[in-house]
């Protein structure tokens, strides 16, 4: 079997490819997707709309415009990997995260422990939580590797 993992929130740092480049090198059968990673693309997406003078209807347009892959991916995965960092509040990943349980999608939550408190919640819905992208990828391997 080929999993499907969907790769959620923070764009900030290389976590991504760190998970990717684990997951090559233990040639597990994974094929990742992602929300759009490029931020200025990303805010920019409601601009195929047409330019808005409010900052919100700027965001509100994009943010939909953006909903239509990350649900479409949501909604496809095997299993999600929900990454909250350091630099920003990623409410868009917690946003994903509540959206996985809602479709009854597994899914792993990676952050530091300095914000266990704030993602409880999300915590507590998740299969896992890790602290790092080695970690995120022990779990698969041994989640895809025993099965």
């Amino acid at each position: 079997m080929n999993w499907n993992v969907y790769l959620s929130g923070e764009i900030h740092s290389d976590w991504r490819q760190q998970l990717l480049d684990g997951c090559n090198d233990l040639q597990l059968p994974i094929a990742f997707t992602s929300a759009v990673t490029d931020h200025e693309a990303s805010d920019g997406a409601g601009d195929l709309l047409g330019a808005e003078e409010s900052g919100f209807w700027r965001d509100h347009k994009s943010s939909k415009v953006n909903s239509i892959r990350t649900k479409t991916l949501i909604e496809k995965c095997d299993l999600a990997v929900v990454r909250f960092g350091e630099k920003y509040k990623q409410w868009n990943a917690a946003f994903d995260a509540g959206y996985c349980a809602a479709l009854g999608k597994p899914y792993i939550t990676l952050h530091d422990e300095d914000i266990i408190h704030p993602l409880k919640e999300v915590d507590a819905s998740a299969m896992a939580w890790a602290t790092s992208p080695g970690q995120v990828v022990e779990i698969l391997n041994y989640v895809i590797m025993q099965g």
